[in-house]
């Protein structure tokens, strides 16, 4: 199955999806599963996982309903499943007031994991802009990040992209308001 056929977003519903996507691993197994599907001997190899632990995750993964089952085929007569993501992109919950945003988490860990010595792009930059001004970048970075991921070739090396846009609490709020 082409990714093309997938559909564009998946939204996470319920407990059982969050805590399938919310998982460091699972999150791994999903980028691999990204651009093309892959049978579980493929997942543990690009994860760095053995097959039974990639197995437990995917099948999580495939409860929740963020990954399935696109082809099978029979291989020295047991029958290879290959896995695909259930849609291009997946759409968390708002975590809340003082929740951690897990997909910042996540980016973190593969930050820190990534080559030391490979080509990187990391920028924090503080801004003062009106309601208008952040509604118009925040639409602007959405907008980039969907034009480059549809000139995503699968045959090239991942890259990553995550962007936070948000109005940061005070120093105070974040320390507890002198406690």
């Amino acid at each position: 199955m082409p990714t093309d056929d997938l559909p564009e977003t998946f939204h996470v519903t319920t407990d059982e999806q969050l805590r399938a996507v919310s998982n460091l691993t699972r999150h791994r197994i999903m980028a691999v599963l990204r651009f093309e599907p892959a049978t579980i001997t493929q997942i543990a190899d690009r994860v760095g996982l053995a097959k039974g632990s990639s197995s437990y995750h995917v099948r999580l993964l495939e409860r929740a309903g963020l990954v399935k089952v696109v082809r099978t085929r029979k291989v020295r007569g047991v029958n290879e499943r290959y896995y695909a993501m259930a849609a291009r992109s997946i759409v968390l919950p708002d975590p809340g007031e003082g929740g951690p945003d897990v997909l910042m988490r996540h980016a973190v860990a593969d930050l820190e994991a990534a080559p030391a010595d490979g080509e990187r792009h990391v920028r924090m930059a503080h801004l003062r802009l009106t309601d208008e001004q952040f509604a118009e970048l925040g639409a602007r970075l959405e907008a980039l990040a969907d034009e480059y991921r549809a000139l995503s070739d699968p045959s090239l090396p991942d890259a990553s992209l995550i962007f936070a846009l948000f109005h940061p609490g005070s120093r105070r709020q974040a320390e507890g308001e002198g406690e």
